[in-house]
């Protein structure tokens, strides 16, 4: 398993990582699994039989039993030997302080994810969104804190727009308070708009992609072709809603390209849309989701070995879109706007 530093730092993640939202059953997302103790503690066997230490979760996952049962899988296993993150900011209680960024939250979320972690610091804190109730003074303040108080190591954040991201970073460089070196990211052939902003605002500012979603919200499994119902244990059925909409056509342009290539090398299609996304600027590792075992089994396989120029070429092809102003109009300037390497 290779390891790639995480933004403008030090640390080292392995390029891919086990997203835990399958874990628990509570709530909306036993959609997409339900792994209790023993069933997470496998799948985190595999993972770290292939090189994989890095897990993530959340604390809005199954309402906070994601975190707990990570925190049972991991139990008795040395912890420097894992790498665990894990988000906060999004609802969490009935409270008025039971959600966003502030103060107040963000240390009440780090203990609680630590008690039902199991463990006495978190390797990456990542806000689960942008809070624009909370001044990121009070928010980068309160991360550069806890960082201090040994309760978290490195700082990210997910799902920020540019300027979210940028003003955070101006803060931090302001105040000399820590900086964000991660940003976990929707990013996949089916969903490129990653790569208009926040890909250049990476590779310039040091900030590593996180990437979740690569299979495009369960779109790029392989088991969607065109002329076929979606399968019957596909997220889309009843998570389709939080995804972004996708045009039918463009959706099989794409799945067309995978299958091509996927033939061509002897690969799934699932390994082919994680292969490309690896061979990405700023890709500091991809989260990876399982029901089962067969799924990790087949996803690990997505390393290892490289699609060729050619290959990569023509599923970029296949997967563009005219982006949004004013990217198309500094696209047409590329002397000036060079696209990221």
């Amino acid at each position: 398993m290779d390891y790639r530093r995480l933004g403008h730092s030090g640390f080292k993640v392995p390029v891919l990582s086990l997203g835990t939202g399958t874990f628990g059953v509570k709530g909306p997302m036993r959609s997409w699994g339900s792994a209790d103790v023993t069933a997470a503690r496998r799948l985190i066997d595999l993972c770290l039989e292939a090189g994989v230490t890095m897990f993530d979760s959340a604390d809005i996952y199954s309402n906070g039993e994601a975190e707990e049962v990570l925190g049972g899988a991991i139990k008795g296993r040395p912890r420097d030997s894992l790498i665990i993150s894990t988000k906060a900011t999004f609802r969490s209680g009935r409270g008025p302080n039971d959600v966003g960024s502030s103060r107040y939250h963000l240390i009440e979320a780090v203990d609680k994810a630590l008690k039902r972690l199991g463990t006495d610091y978190i390797d990456l804190f990542q806000l689960h969104g942008f809070d624009a109730q909370t001044p990121v003074e009070e928010v980068l303040s309160t991360l550069d804190d806890l960082i201090r108080a040994g309760k978290i190591r490195y700082i990210g954040c997910s799902n920020f727009s540019g300027w979210h991201l940028m003003k955070s970073l101006a803060a931090s460089e302001r105040h000399g308070w820590a900086r964000y070196v991660a940003h976990q990211a929707y990013y996949s052939l089916v969903s490129r708009e990653y790569e208009w902003e926040l890909m250049p605002l990476g590779l310039d500012q040091g900030v590593g992609a996180v990437v979740w979603s690569p299979l495009g919200w369960g779109r790029l499994t392989g088991k969607i072709r065109r002329g076929q119902p979606l399968p019957e244990t596909s997220r889309l059925h009843e998570t389709a809603a939080w995804g972004p909409p996708i045009e039918t056509e463009h959706l099989f342009r794409v799945v067309d390209a995978l299958e091509a290539v996927a033939e061509e090398v002897g690969k799934s299609v699932p390994q082919i849309a994680l292969n490309w996304l690896l061979q990405r600027p700023t890709v500091a590792t991809v989260v990876i989701g399982a029901r089962d075992e067969a799924q990790l089994l087949d996803n690990l396989g997505a390393v290892g070995w490289s699609l060729s120029v050619e290959q990569v070429a023509r599923l970029d092809a296949a997967s563009a879109v005219t982006p949004i102003y004013p990217y198309w109009h500094q696209a047409q300037f590329v002397e000036r706007n060079p696209k990221p390497v």
